[in-house]
C-alpha cells in the first residue's frame, strides 16, 4: 500500500459537475478546467498529488447509467493505468447509481493492484456550503495516504467498501453507508483467470424481481422469457416466497432448466438469505435459486454481470456467485 503519485480522475458526470439548464441541473463538460482552478485554492493547505483527467464521451446524469457504461469505465480505468502511468484511480460519479457502479467495478477489476475510489456529491461544485469539493479533494487525499487494492467509496468523510455500500438518503450529505448484514460466506480459494480484470467482458441481460403478495406466474414468466440470462429475485425475510403457488414454482424451475441463473437476496435492508430455516425457502431453493446470503442488491447484480460477462456457463456462475471474491460476503 503506497501513496499515490499520479491519480487518474475519471469524470462520468453526475451532480458534482452539473450546471443549470433550461430544464434544471444537467451534466456538463469542462469540469477539468474548474477542477484545476479549485485545486489552486485547495493547495493552500498542502500540495495534492499529480493527476490525469479522462471523461466519458458524454457526461451522464447517473440515472442514465447502463451496463455499457460500466464496461467503458473499466476500459478507461485500465487505459489510465497503462497509457497514462497512473497508480490510483478516482471516479467522479452521480449519486443515484454510484453504489451500483462501485459494486460492478469491484468485480470487473478483480486482481487490479491499484486502488480505486468513487465519489460524487449531493450538490454541484461551486455551491456555497456544498459537499462537492470536500468529497473530491478528500478522496484525493485518501489516495495520497495510500489505499489497499480494490474499490471503495469516499463520501462525507468516510471510506466505504465498494461491494457493500448502499445509498440510503436522497437529501443529506451522508447519503451512503454500509448496513450491518450477516456476511459469513466462504472465501474463494483464488480468483479464476476468467475473472481477472484483464479479461474482456461482454454485455449481459439481467433482471430484478421483488416478490410481493399477488405476483402472478404470468408476470414472472414474461420476464424470464424476455431473454434475460439471470434473474435476481428479491425474497421475503431470510429467503422465503410463495412456495404454495405451483405455477410460480414451475416457472422458476423451467427457467433454471433453460440455463437462466436464479439468485435470491433478502428484501430486508439488514437481511440475509438462509435457505432451510423455513419450508417456504427450502422449496424455493429446490427450483434452482442460489443464495446471495448477505449481499446487497447492488453487489449481487454487479457480481452476476461480471460472472456472466466473463463467459462462464451457468453452473460456474452459480459456483462463484456463492463464494466471496472481494469482501462482498465476509466482514
Amino acid at each position: 500500500m503506497s501513496a499515490a503519485k499520479r491519480i487518474l480522475i475519471l469524470y462520468t458526470g453526475g451532480t458534482i459537475g452539473m450546471q443549470m439548464s433550461a430544464d434544471g441541473l444537467a451534466p456538463a463538460s469542462g469540469f477539468e478546467a474548474r477542477l484545476r482552478t479549485q485545486q489552486r485554492l485547495e493547495e493552500d493547505g498542502g500540495q495534492l498529488p499529480d493527476w490525469r483527467f479522462r471523461e466519458l464521451p458524454a457526461p451522464l446524469d447517473s440515472a442514465n447509467m447502463t451496463h455499457a457504461d460500466w464496461l467503458t469505465m473499466r476500459e478507461q480505468i485500465l487505459a489510465g493505468i497503462d497509457d497514462d502511468g497512473c497508480d490510483s484511480v478516482l471516479v467522479l460519479h452521480g449519486t443515484d447509481t454510484l453504489a451500483y457502479s462501485a459494486a460492478a467495478l469491484s468485480f470487473l477489476l478483480l486482481g487490479l493492484s491499484q486502488p480505486v475510489i468513487l465519489t460524487g456529491s449531493m450538490q454541484p461544485a461551486g455551491v456555497a456550503g456544498g459537499d462537492a469539493w470536500s468529497n473530491l479533494f478528500g478522496a484525493m487525499r485518501m489516495l495520497e495516504l495510500g489505499q489497499r487494492p480494490g474499490v471503495q467509496v469516499f463520501f462525507d468523510g468516510r471510506l466505504l467498501h465498494g461491494a457493500r455500500v448502499s445509498k440510503l438518503r436522497s437529501d443529506a450529505f451522508d447519503a451512503f453507508t454500509v448496513l450491518p448484514r450477516r456476511r459469513q460466506g466462504a472465501h474463494a480459494p483464488s480468483i479464476p483467470p476468467a475473472l481477472d480484470h484483464r479479461q474482456p467482458r461482454r454485455p449481459v441481460s439481467l433482471a430484478v424481481q421483488p416478490l410481493f403478495p399477488g405476483l402472478g406466474a404470468a408476470q414472472l414468466r414474461a420476464l424470464l422469457e424476455s431473454g434475460v440470462e439471470a434473474l435476481l429475485l428479491e425474497c421475503y425475510g431470510s429467503g422465503t416466497g410463495p412456495a404454495n403457488d405451483r405455477e410460480i414454482m414451475a416457472t422458476l424451475q423451467d427457467a433454471h432448466d433453460r440455463g437462466v441463473v436464479l439468485a435470491a437476496i433478502s428484501q430486508c435492508p439488514q437481511g440475509h438469505v438462509e435457505f432451510g430455516v423455513y419450508s417456504a425457502s427450502s422449496r424455493l431453493q429446490q427450483t434452482g435459486l442460489v443464495s446471495a446470503a448477505g449481499m446487497t442488491r447492488e453487489a449481487a447484480l454487479g457480481k452476476l454481470f461480471a460472472l456472466l460477462g466473463a463467459g462462464l456457463p451457468p453452473a460456474q456462475v452459480e459456483h462463484w456467485f456463492a463464494l466471496d471474491l472481494c469482501g462482498e460476503l465476509t466482514d
